[in-house]
């Protein structure tokens, strides 16, 4: 039961999907963050059903627009946030306790439009590029690879506020077995996506990660939930441009 509670938990904290009734243990989170692949690879296999049903139906372009429909409504837009967020705060704070204050602020700022519009735009164009016999290794190995970011960020770096937030229930409380179990499943799903051609995206997803963690570490002295979500989406970003060049 405690094993089924933390993934119901993962599913809930990552997806718009309705789960109640859980159990909210200290840290019962930041163990259930090993499940955040899992829940990748859940969102990663829908998507390869709707490309598989759409492909032989609409134009390309049409099936993109309705992938990234998908992805953007089946999380609330949660890294979409996270990255329009971080992007306001880095972009306009000079000072930790500046840029904190920008990423609370829930209003969207000029850095922070930019960075969603482009986001969007580069996976609708990256998505397209990527070839039909390719694309579906792709839409599982970055749904579970940009969610595995958060784990090696959640147990190496502490909690950049002093109050607590969302990412203070995962950042800096992680356990070394969620870390390793995660990055396993990861592994292995990622390899059964893409089997010989997995090594680069890990690689990609590898220097994303430890730049990421160097600059808010660097910036911020920690991590907050939008630094997972802006990491998030660079990753997945990241991943699909690695595809498209292999059209």
């Amino acid at each position: 039961m405690k094993t089924l509670n933390e993934l119901l938990l993962a599913l809930q904290f990552m997806t718009r999907i309705p789960v109640s009734g859980l159990s909210r243990e200290p840290c019962a989170l930041a163990r259930a963050a090993k499940f955040f692949p899992v829940v990748g690879l859940g969102i990663g296999l829908v998507a390869v059903a709707i490309q598989r049903t759409l492909a032989a139906r609409v134009h390309p372009q049409v099936l993109t627009l309705v992938l990234i429909l998908y992805l953007v409504l089946i999380t609330g837009a949660l890294h979409e946030d996270g990255l329009a967020d971080a992007a306001d705060g880095f972009g306009g704070g000079w000072t930790k306790e500046k840029i904190l204050m920008i990423m609370r602020d829930s209003r969207i700022g000029s850095f922070g439009a930019v960075a969603v519009t482009l986001s969007l735009l580069a996976r609708f164009i990256l998505i397209s590029e990527t070839s039909p016999a390719r694309l579906p290794g792709f839409l599982v190995a970055s749904s579970v690879l940009c969610r595995w970011t958060a784990l090696p960020l959640g147990f190496w770096l502490p909690y950049a506020r002093e109050d607590q937030g969302l990412g203070g229930a995962v950042a800096g409380r992680m356990p070394l077995s969620s870390l390793l179990w995660g990055t396993g499943f990861a592994a292995l799903s990622v390899v059964a996506a893409l089997g010989l051609g997995s090594l680069l995206p890990w690689l990609i997803t590898l220097l994303v990660t430890a730049a990421s963690g160097l600059y808010f570490k660097r910036h911020i002295q920690g991590v907050t939930g939008d630094c997972f979500g802006a990491t998030n989406q660079i990753t997945e970003i990241a991943i699909y441009f690695y595809g498209a060049l292999l059209r």
